[in-house]
């Protein structure tokens, strides 16, 4: 055999044995594991194969696949950081890491500082949620979903004092919640529910008014949702001190809009702001020439909005309020028929 012929085979070999090993995967784990044996088992976690980046991702030095599994670990699941010194050091430089799977801990770290540590967090929230945006931009959707558990933590331990720097965070939320990916949306809506109902709503409807009025009717639509969520929690005093004119006419703008899920936030809405109306009628801020309760819903309306703006409110209000009776006389006919029709089988009978 020639010398050619042998190195051709050599060649050959040495082909076969590499992809041969490309068919096995190895699957280092990231978050706790069971302790049994080489099979790392872990509960509410998904399995992503790295996307290769310039060949450095998706394939160690050996030309292997390698499966990470990241552990979506839930608040109360959650432990105290083992060292609160070194952690507070490390938080921001492991945010900004170009490793993804190293941010996702640090996101980790990061909620568990929230929980366990929120005063020694409190001053570094400037330099945090920034890093915490650019996560959610991230175009993996495991690193996604964990920031997005880290920012409903966030809501709940900070509050009113993330108010400085949700703008950014916001508009992230509202457009992950209208995703594709049922398990982003998920995460994304807790997290927006976390933080209509953490962050006080006086400070939070300001937030939320310009982007019920955005682009994009997705986002659009998810604000209306949270705008209703919130509206509520103002209580009396807060939406006569905001102006129940200012808020019906929101609603009113709602009401016309491109998405089923932001008209039907619209019309509780305006449910909402009429039986807070008609309960206490001195709840508008002005008092020029009708006595309080003199004045009613529907002339209210009218004097607030258009007269195409008034019309779709009330007619959201009259059908409400004819919801009951309609029902009443569908059931009446109901037994009306089951009557006659009893009669007539007794007659036919007997």
């Amino acid at each position: 055999m020639s010398t050619a012929a042998l190195r051709d085979l050599s060649i050959s070999d040495r082909n076969i044995e590499n992809s041969s090993k490309q068919r096995f995967i190895t699957k280092p784990c990231f978050g706790a594991t069971t302790g049994n044996g080489d099979d790392c088992q872990q509960k509410n976690s998904a399995t992503v194969v790295p996307a290769c980046v310039n060949g450095s991702d998706s394939t160690n030095n050996d030309g292997e696949v390698i499966s990470i599994e990241v552990e979506y670990i839930e608040a109360e699941n959650l432990s105290d950081v083992e060292d609160l010194d070194l952690s507070l050091k490390t938080i921001l430089s492991g945010l900004d890491s170009k490793d993804w799977v190293f941010v996702c801990e640090s996101l980790n770290n990061l909620r568990r500082l929230s929980i366990f540590h929120r005063d020694a967090l409190l001053h570094m929230l400037g330099d945090v949620i920034p890093l915490v945006v650019k996560s959610v931009k991230n175009p993996r959707s495991a690193l996604i979903k964990t920031t997005l558990m880290a920012c409903a933590d966030i809501f709940q331990a900070f509050g009113d004092h993330v108010i400085g720097f949700l703008d950014p965070l916001l508009v992230q939320l509202l457009l992950k919640s209208s995703q594709d990916k049922k398990f982003v949306c998920e995460a994304a809506e807790k997290a927006l529910v976390a933080m209509t109902t953490w962050v006080s709503p006086a400070l939070l409807i300001p937030k939320l008014q310009p982007n019920l009025k955005h682009r994009n009717p997705r986002i659009r639509a998810k604000a209306s949702m949270c705008f209703c969520r919130s509206v509520p929690r103002l209580g009396v005093d807060g939406i006569k001190a905001y102006g129940i004119d200012k808020l019906i006419q929101v609603a009113a703008s709602q009401l016309s809009d491109q998405l089923p899920e932001s008209r039907e936030a619209a019309r509780t809405l305006v449910l909402e702001l009429q039986s807070v109306y008609e309960k206490f009628p001195d709840i508008t801020k002005d008092e020029i020439t009708e006595q309080p309760g003199t004045c009613s819903w529907e002339n209210f309306c009218l004097s607030k909005l258009s007269r195409l703006s008034a019309q779709a409110v009330l007619r959201v209000t009259n059908i409400n309020k004819e919801g009951p009776i309609l029902e009443n006389i569908e059931r009446f006919l109901e037994l009306r028929v089951s009557f006659f029709t009893f009669a007539g089988v007794f007659f036919y009978v007997y």
